[in-house]
């Protein structure tokens, strides 16, 4: 079994990369690390950085995992292909371009496109945020699944995350004490279903409901609280058409031999226990 450490990174294209910094830096409150004429590296923390947004193909997406040692990637790399999954090595320009020291990637029976990665880049300097969003770290992500139970046998047999509850099909994993960081959600499509980042408190996701709302930002779900994860939360919707969450007060599991996954109904209520109704197919009965 691979042996995931933690998420690292999204890779998202985009068709206007001008526009995607203004979104992530005057809207998301990210800070701008770094940009070229291409690539631009956003962060929450004190990553190299979280995003990275790529002039190009829109409907280009890629998202990474960090593994504990440089042998887990070789030992990923046979596992892998024993399963008749190709992989691909990055050489030393696409470990510059990811800011790590090594990495494989691969595609998912969803055909999600996935790296695994070996030292990814942290800094000395903290995160200077563009705008005050309370932002303490980057959350989560969702992924597209055609196939939730193939999908399901993937992540937990293969890849080392543990179902913490399941939303009808849909299940919540978690690859450490947090109650997840990898959502699948069944879709007829592929790639990254939205992007987390975590905020200090309910405080910071009311101030974001006022804010988006006078930015002109199409707000999708809440404000609300997730009876899954505990955390009070709002999705909206970049001009990327990639659904954003902020959410706050993730529950996390330290029981982890006694603990037993929920299975909740595909209802709004299964998303929201204090009764927001959503507007996006993802979140519907």
């Amino acid at each position: 079994m691979i042996t995931l450490h933690d998420i690292s990174y999204l890779r998202l294209g985009c068709r206007d990369l001008d526009q995607m910094v203004d979104f992530g830096t005057r809207i998301l409150g990210l800070e701008l690390r770094e940009r070229t004429a291409t690539h631009a590296y956003l962060r929450g923390d004190n990553s190299a950085f979280n995003l990275c947004y790529i002039q190009g193909d829109e409907r280009y997406d890629a998202s990474a995992f960090e593994v504990p040692a440089l042998a887990d990637l070789a030992q990923a790399e046979q596992e892998l292909s024993a399963l008749g999954i190709a992989v691909q090595h990055g050489d030393e320009a696409a470990c510059e371009e990811r800011r790590v020291d090594a990495f494989i990637s691969f595609t998912d029976p969803n055909d999600n496109r996935i790296e695994l990665v070996y030292r990814p880049h942290v800094t000395g300097v903290r995160y200077f945020p563009s705008r005050d969003a309370g932002i303490t770290e980057f959350g989560h992500f969702g992924l597209h699944s055609r196939d939730i139970e193939r999908d399901l046998a993937f992540w937990t047999e293969v890849m080392s995350a543990r179902v913490s509850d399941r939303i009808g099909d849909g299940a919540l994993l978690r690859i450490d004490e947090v109650h997840h960081k990898i959502a699948l959600f069944s879709s007829d499509t592929t790639g990254v279903q939205h992007v987390n980042f975590q905020v200090a408190s309910i405080d910071d996701v009311m101030r974001a409901w006022y804010f988006l709302q006078e930015q002109g930002v199409p707000i999708v779900f809440g404000p609300g609280r997730h009876p899954t994860s505990t955390a009070i939360f709002i999705y909206f919707l970049g001009p990327d058409n990639r659904v954003y969450e902020y959410s706050s007060g993730v529950k996390r599991i330290t029981d982890e031999a006694g603990y037993v996954p929920r299975h909740f109904e595909m209802k709004p209520s299964s998303f929201c226990m204090w009764g927001a109704r959503p507007n996006v197919k993802e979140f519907s009965e």
